[in-house]
């Protein structure tokens, strides 16, 4: 694909170019895309469905069916898929960041609770990058990989948007990444939060659904 022309080279409403871009799909693992995962654990059904009935009904119905369908339409295309997960390095949880130690977060290494979720599991050799902070590029190397790839278009889904979602988005851009977010491919606590997010950051990246990622991937691979 041909390089932005003058007039929209500094315009975040660019199409991805295929040959240079990446899906990262964002802490969509047991711990917390499961009702039986580990961040709810202690709670009966009756009170999950209180407190996070709504994030559990958006995720199963839309979120995750639509990472499906970007997950597959990347592969197709030979576009990098990538996934950060919830994990520490230890057992323990040592590594954490403060901001995990207090909030309760661990996710041991190795543990269940660390896996991408079944439905849009990795393949092959797709990359599963662990981190224990809200934003992946403050507590991994996922800009040194994302670089070393050639990645300049970064699509973005996954959980929650207003947490782990936003704080990629913002770094990606300060970064230097053109970062489209997948609106109806992320899911958090209530509608209302996850529309805020979108509002809040559109300065930061280009917003489109589903639909319109798929279709613009198939027709600049076809």
């Amino acid at each position: 694909m041909s390089a932005p022309s003058e007039s929209n080279a500094l315009s975040r409403e660019v199409p991805i170019d295929p040959a240079h871009a990446a899906l990262l799909i964002v802490d969509v693992q047991n711990y917390n895309a499961r009702s039986d995962g580990g961040e709810y654990s202690g709670m009966t059904a009756a009170q999950r469905d209180v407190v996070y009935g709504e994030f559990f009904r958006t995720a199963s119905e839309i979120a995750v069916p639509n990472m499906r369908r970007l997950q597959l339409a990347c592969r197709k295309a030979g576009i990098e898929v990538l996934y950060t997960v919830i994990e520490s390095l230890t057992k323990d949880g040592r590594d954490r960041s403060l901001d995990y130690k207090v909030s309760g977060f661990n996710v041991p290494r190795g543990s269940w609770d660390g896996r991408v979720l079944d439905e849009i599991a990795p393949v092959e050799d797709e990359m599963v990058i662990p981190k224990t902070s809200s934003s992946v590029f403050i507590s991994t190397n996922i800009d040194y990989i994302l670089r070393n790839l050639g990645v300049r278009s970064l699509m973005i889904a996954g959980m929650l948007t207003d947490q782990c979602i936003d704080s990629a988005i913002r770094d990606a851009c300060d970064l230097g990444y053109l970062v489209t977010a997948v609106t109806d491919a992320c899911a958090t606590l209530t509608r209302d939060r996850h529309d805020w997010t979108f509002r809040l950051n559109s300065g930061y990246c280009r917003q489109v659904t589903t639909e319109a990622m798929v279709r613009e991937i198939q027709e600049l691979t076809a």
